[in-house]
């Protein structure tokens, strides 16, 4: 069952707020289990949250990195969401490098990169064709019409339940783009959303007030996972008192 969002006087507050709980969540885990799995979004938006868990109390040795998704272009590339979490997260917390599975985004055609990544994850999780890893935490962002991942409205794949990875052609530079499909953000364990600004208030209203269809608002998939989702939002993109 989705949580009520947190909402934060600010975005530095909510990237804080949503850093501390992803710490809990991976802590939980921990206490559970040999490993965690968690796939994490880019762009701007979680940088500070990746920078605020620098300090987390955590194991890093036992926590796995993979990405929601990824642009076309090379691990170096300031284009690249896993350059970016390096940069922001991994390298300050020494994280292993056998614990990082990228999408190899400079495999080409990008049909190749999704398989390629598609591999890792069946491997990591060791399910057979048909099967659907279950990450112990999704995090995901989502843009001013919806889109998640690369996912946007409008999308065919919005209704494949089926499969794990795809290369996705996308309104968005750079065009060419791997992501997750839906199946794999529904079977999460957690799921955590990170957004602000007031050209985000228009979808929190639809996903949170009255529900979205996942095909028109493709963020609306986070309602239906099966861990739930938690939303952490800045008072722009959810106007009211701050109660995070």
């Amino acid at each position: 069952m989705s949580a009520g969002p947190r909402v934060y006087a600010s975005m530095a507050e909510a990237a804080e707020g949503c850093a501390r709980r992803v710490e809990e969540v991976l802590a939980e885990r921990l206490a559970m289990a040999p490993r965690a799995a968690v796939a994490v979004s880019g762009g701007s938006t979680p940088k500070p949250m990746f920078e605020a868990l620098r300090g987390a109390r955590l194991d890093w040795s036992r926590i796995h990195w993979f990405w929601v998704d990824e642009r076309c272009v090379g691990p170096d590339d300031p284009e690249s969401n896993y350059h970016m979490t390096r940069v922001a997260l991994l390298d300050s917390a020494r994280v292993p490098e056998a614990n990082v599975h990228r999408i190899p985004g400079e495999i080409r055609p990008p049909k190749e990169a999704a398989g390629a990544y598609e591999r890792t994850i069946r491997e990591f999780f060791g399910i057979e064709k048909g099967g659907m890893p279950e990450f112990d935490l999704i995090h995901l962002g989502f843009g001013p019409e919806g889109h998640t991942g690369s996912l946007f409205p409008g999308d065919p794949l919005l209704e494949d339940r089926r499969g794990i990875a795809a290369a996705v052609r996308t309104p968005k530079p750079p065009p060419d783009r791997v992501t997750l499909l839906p199946g794999v953000i529904l079977a999460a364990r957690r799921i955590v959303v990170l957004g602000g600004g007031a050209d985000k208030a228009g979808v929190v209203r639809q996903v949170l007030g009255d529900g979205s269809d996942p095909m028109q608002v493709p963020v609306a998939l986070a309602m239906r996972a099966a861990g739930g989702a938690e939303w952490f939002l800045d008072r722009e993109a959810c106007p009211g008192p701050a109660r995070g």
